[in-house]
């Protein structure tokens, strides 16, 4: 998941969608997470 240039997360109450893209707009990921493991995957990406 390194080199992420933009990370977009669309918010909700128990789960979230986050996107990782590079700088020319290729996707890198997309994962769906629930509140605890959103905590963990921002904490760990600064």
């Amino acid at each position: 998941m390194g080199g992420a240039t933009i990370i977009g997360v669309d918010l909700a109450k128990n789960v979230f969608q986050v996107h990782g893209a590079a700088a020319d707009g290729s996707v890198l990921f997309r994962k769906k997470l629930s509140r605890p493991q959103a905590i963990s995957f921002a904490a760990s990406h600064d």
